[in-house]
C-alpha cells in the first residue's frame, strides 16, 4: 500500500468516526433537556447508523481505522516520537478495550438477541446498577474525543485559514463533550427518580427486552473473545517488529550528521527514524507523515544511492523550491552510507512548515521598506533607560501593527529602525501597494503616539521611510534556533539608502520609481530626483513625498 493511499483511507475512516462521535455526544447533551428529548434524538441517530448504509460506513470505518493503526504501528521503525503523537497512539490503542463493553451491551445485544437499548436502560445500568462502569464510560468518552481532537488539530494546522478558525474549533471541542457529560448526569438523576416508582424498572427492562442471565453470559463471552483477539493482535505487532529488527540489523546503515555524529540505523529506517533512534534533534512538524517540509535535509554524499522520491515527496519539495540534493527525511530510506544536513532548526512552528528553504532561499521580486525615528538618539540622552525602552516598545507596536495590517512582514527591529517585506506571497505589484499603504499608516500611528506621549517626550516623534521594489533573495536565515525570515541583496541596500535620504530631503517618505511602476500609481506630482547609492553603479530615480498623507488613495 502506498503511503498516500493509506493516509487518505485512514482519514476517510477517521472522519466517519468523528461524525458518529459528534452526533452521539449531541444526543447525550439532550439529557439536559429531558429523557424524552434524548429519545427523540436517538430515533434519528439510529435511523442513520443502524441503516444498512450507516452500518456499513460505521463498522467499515472502525475496521479500517483499527487495522491501519496496527499496520502503522508495525510499519514505523522507531517508537521515539513527539509527545502529542505518543499520547494519540496510547489513547487510540486503549480505546478498543474501553469501548468493547458498551458496544457489546448495546449494538451486539440488539443484533444477536433483539435487545433494545433506550437511554433509560443504559443510564440505569451505568448510573445506578454499575456506577464503576459509568465512570469508565465517562472516561472513555473523554479519551475518544481527545484522540479525535488531536487528530483534527494535526490534520488541519497547515491550512492557511486554521489559525483564524482554531479558537472556534477549540470552543466546540471543549463544549461538546462537556455538554454530553452534563446530559448524562442529568439523565442519571431523572432515571434515579423514575426508579423509585414501584414496578418502573421491571416494566422498562421488559419493554426493552433486556438480556437475561443466559444471554448476558454469551455477551460476556463475546466481549472476552474480542479482548483476547485484540491482545493477540497487539502482541503480534510487537513480535513482528522485533523479528523485523533482527533481520534488518544485518543490513545496518551509517548516517553521518554535520557535527560529526554518526547513527547506525537498521536497514529500512527513514532518515527521520534514524535521527529519533540516535536522539538527534530533528524538526518534524507533521510527525513524519510527509505533510510538511520541515524535516527536509540536504544530502552532501550518498545521494546517488537513494531511491528517487515518490510523487508525494516530489510535490512537497517542489512547493518549497528545494534543490535536487534535498530530500524529506521522513520519506527517504537509505540503503547505503549517507551524509545528511538538516535544513531547519529542531523547533519549527506549523505556520513555517512550507517555508522557504533556510540555507538556499529563493530569489523573487518584492517591496522592501525601511523606517527610522528622527532624532531619537538625542531625545533618549535625557531619558532613563526604562523610559527609552517603554517608548521604543510603544513605537514598535504602532509601526508593527501598521505593517502587518497592510499585509507586510516585520523582520528586523534594530535600535529605532524597522525593516519590513511586502509581496512575499502576493508578488511585487500587490507588495508595492501594500508598502505604500503601510507607510501612510505608520506615519499616522507615530503621530498618534507622539500626541499621546507629548507631555513626556518634549519633542514630537517623526519618522522617515524608504521603499524600493526589486529582486532579492528571501529565506529563513540565522544560526541555531535563531532563524527568521529576511531578505538580502541590492534591493534591500537601496531601500535602506532611500530611508537615509529622507533626512536629506526633510521628507517623511522617499520611494523609487520602481515602486510607483509596480503599484500602477501616478506619483508624477511629487518631486523627482536622481539618487546615487554607494557601492552601486549608476543612479536611481526617486520620488520625494514630504507628507505621506499626500499619497493618492491606493
Amino acid at each position: 500500500m502506498s503511503a498516500v493511499f493509506v493516509r487518505r483511507l485512514r482519514l476517510a475512516a477517521a472522519l466517519v468516526l468523528l461524525l458518529y462521535l459528534t452526533l452521539h455526544f449531541t444526543n447525550h447533551a439532550l439529557g439536559l433537556v429531558s429523557l424524552d428529548a434524548m429519545a427523540s434524538g436517538r430515533w434519528w441517530f439510529l435511523a442513520l447508523w443502524r441503516s444498512a448504509l450507516g452500518t456499513l460506513a460505521l463498522y467499515g470505518a472502525i475496521t479500517v481505522h483499527g487495522v491501519l493503526a496496527l499496520w502503522l504501528l508495525y510499519d514505523r521503525r522507531s517508537l521515539r516520537m513527539p509527545r502529542w503523537e505518543a499520547v494519540q497512539y496510547a489513547v487510540g490503542l486503549a480505546l478498543p478495550a474501553l469501548l468493547v463493553v458498551h458496544v457489546v451491551s448495546t449494538r451486539i445485544a440488539w443484533w444477536r438477541f433483539g435487545a433494545d437499548d433506550p437511554y433509560p436502560r443504559i443510564v440505569l445500568a451505568l448510573w445506578m446498577l454499575s456506577p464503576e462502569f459509568g465512570a469508565r464510560q465517562a472516561l472513555t468518552l473523554v479519551l475518544a474525543w481527545l484522540h479525535a481532537a488531536i487528530g483534527v488539530h494535526y490534520w488541519l494546522r497547515f491550512r492557511p485559514w486554521y489559525p483564524r478558525a482554531a479558537p472556534w474549533l477549540f470552543t466546540v471541542a471543549l463544549l461538546l463533550p462537556t455538554l454530553a457529560l452534563l446530559g448524562f448526569v442529568a439523565a442519571g438523576r431523572d432515571v434515579s427518580a423514575l426508579a423509585r416508582t414501584p414496578g418502573w424498572t421491571e416494566a422498562m427492562l421488559r419493554a426493552a427486552h433486556a438480556p437475561g442471565p443466559a444471554e448476558a453470559a454469551q455477551l460476556l463471552a463475546i466481549r472476552r473473545g474480542f479482548l483476547h483477539a485484540y491482545l493477540v493482535a497487539l502482541v503480534g505487532v510487537f513480535v513482528a517488529r522485533g523479528l523485523r529488527r533482527l533481520v534488518e540489523r544485518r543490513g545496518s546503515i551509517r548516517i553521518t550528521y554535520p557535527n560529526g555524529r554518526v547513527v547506525i540505523a537498521p536497514g529500512g529506517f527513514t532518515i527521520l527514524d534514524a535521527s529519533r533512534l540516535g536522539g538527534v534533534p530533528h524538526a518534524s512538524v507533521c510527525g513524519g507523515r510527509g505533510r510538511c517540509s520541515t524535516c527536509r535535509v540536504r544530502i552532501p554524499s550518498g545521494l546517488e544511492h537513494l531511491a528517487p522520491p515518490s510523487e508525494a515527496e516530489r510535490r512537497v519539495l517542489a512547493r518549497v523550491g528545494a534543490a535536487p540534493d534535498v530530500r524529506l527525511a521522513c520519506q527517504t530510506r537509505p540503503t547505503r552510507e549517507v551524509s545528511v544536513e538538516p535544513l531547519l532548526a529542531p523547533s519549527v512552528a506549523p505556520a513555517e512548515a512550507f517555508g522557504t528553504d533556510v540555507r538556499q532561499g529563493r530569489e523573487q521580486e518584492l517591496a522592501v521598506l525601511f523606517a527610522d525615528l528622527r532624532g531619537f538618539t538625542r531625545m533618549a540622552e535625557n531619558k532613563l533607560p526604562y523610559d527609552v525602552v517603554f517608548v521604543l516598545n510603544r513605537y514598535f507596536e504602532a509601526v508593527g501593527t501598521a505593517i502587518t495590517r497592510s499585509g507586510g512582514v516585520t523582520n528586523q527591529f534594530t535600535g529605532d529602525g524597522v525593516m519590513a517585506l511586502f509581496g512575499i506571497d502576493s508578488g511585487p505589484a500587490a507588495g508595492s501597494r501594500q508598502a505604500l499603504a503601510a507607510a501612510r499608516a505608520m506615519v499616522d500611528a507615530v503621530s498618534a503616539l507622539s500626541a499621546e506621549l507629548a507631555t513626556d517626550l518634549g519633542t514630537a516623534l517623526r519618522i522617515g521611510i524608504g521603499i524600493h521594489t526589486g529582486p532579492a533573495v528571501v529565506g529563513r536565515m540565522g544560526w541555531g534556533e535563531s532563524f527568521y525570515l529576511t531578505a538580502v541583496g541590492d534591493t534591500v541596500h537601496v531601500a535602506a539608502r532611500l530611508e537615509q535620504a529622507t533626512k536629506d530631503y526633510s521628507a517623511e517618505l522617499v520611494v523609487s520609481e520602481a515602486v510607483a511602476r509596480h503599484a500602477a500609481l501616478d506619483l508624477s506630482r511629487f518631486p523627482a530626483h536622481d539618487l546615487t547609492v554607494r557601492n552601486r553603479a549608476g543612479q536611481i530615480t526617486v520620488r520625494v513625498i514630504h507628507r505621506a498623507s499626500a499619497l493618492p488613495t491606493i
